[in-house]
């Protein structure tokens, strides 16, 4: 295939199909000359005369039958390729990297990839969890596509996009920890919680809540897993701050007390992506699709 010209064997089979050059030239849309010029230079590219002439007809030679053989699988060959590069194009096929908390990984996203799955069936996503700092330094790297992390967030070259409040509740199972129908800082205080451990945002947000309530909070313990603290929570070994939509199923309202906090308390979740990513269709349907949590958290 290494300098094969195939617009020159395209030429070279429509002589043979129609049988004059002056035919093949009209279909082709060009002069008689240029089809013969292409004839020509195909033929010196293999080095075998492809065309004789039978009475006015053009007539492809032995090796020109060869070719022809040969042609019709070749051109079945570039639409297939065609086709299938048209579809990464459109970005229906691709990978799109997105990177998240765990919360956001477990609670959020389901409902929205799989709306997006639907939508572009053959859209490859894979989603990586990490603190908002790994994420956008993964997002500048180029390692991912697109975040959706926790605020406040930022960057050289970062295009950040606020998405939705994610409200916090108070939690305690419903034979441990009592808590009041209004949970201050003050109250919380007085009783044992359980925390996210530091180094994330979810943390310097909720520390921040005691600190702006006159409170140096000491938890009891501290995990990184939401998962972890419902547990230990329904356990009875103490109360926790989670986001709502951590606790909102039927089954968690089952074992455990929700109570909202007072002030109330959220965490504003964004889209993060470089300003010069290059936005396929697989891209910008994710985003659509991630400003849409706003819409389904409503």
């Amino acid at each position: 295939m290494r300098g094969l010209n195939l617009d020159h064997v395209a030429a070279f089979t429509e002589v043979v199909r129609l049988g004059s050059f002056s035919a093949a030239a009209s279909h082709l849309n060009l002069t008689q000359p240029a089809i013969s010029q292409q004839i020509g230079q195909l033929e010196k590219r293999l080095g075998v005369r492809l065309l004789e002439r039978v009475g006015r007809r053009a007539m492809p030679t032995a090796a020109g039958s060869e070719l022809l053989d040969h042609a019709a699988r070749v051109d079945g060959a570039v639409a297939s390729l065609l086709e299938g590069l048209a579809r990464f194009t459109s970005g229906e096929v691709g990978r799109v990297r997105l990177g998240t908390g765990a919360t956001a990984a477990i609670f959020r996203l389901p409902p929205m990839l799989r709306s997006l799955r639907r939508k572009l069936p053959e859209l490859e996503i894979t989603i990586a969890t990490g603190n908002t700092s790994d994420v956008l330094k993964a997002v500048q790297d180029n390692a991912l596509d697109i975040g959706l992390v926790t605020l406040p967030a930022g960057g050289r070259g970062l295009e950040v996009t606020p998405v939705l409040d994610d409200e916090f509740v108070a939690v305690t199972a419903r034979d441990g920890v009592a808590l009041p129908q209004r949970v201050t800082p003050a109250v919380m205080a007085t009783r044992p919680v359980i925390m996210f451990e530091p180094g994330g945002q979810t943390r310097v947000i909720a520390d921040q809540w005691f600190f702006n309530g006159g409170v140096e909070l000491k938890p009891k313990m501290a995990l990184g897993s939401v998962e972890a603290i419902k547990r230990l929570v329904e356990a009875g070994l103490g109360c926790g701050i989670l986001p709502a939509v951590a606790v909102r199923e039927a089954g968690d309202r089952t074992n455990l007390v929700v109570r909202p906090l007072s002030p109330r308390l959220y965490r504003k979740l964004a889209i993060v992506i470089r300003r010069d990513k290059v936005l396929h269709l697989g891209l910008r349907e994710t985003i659509r699709a991630l400003k849409g949590l706003a819409d389904k958290a409503a």
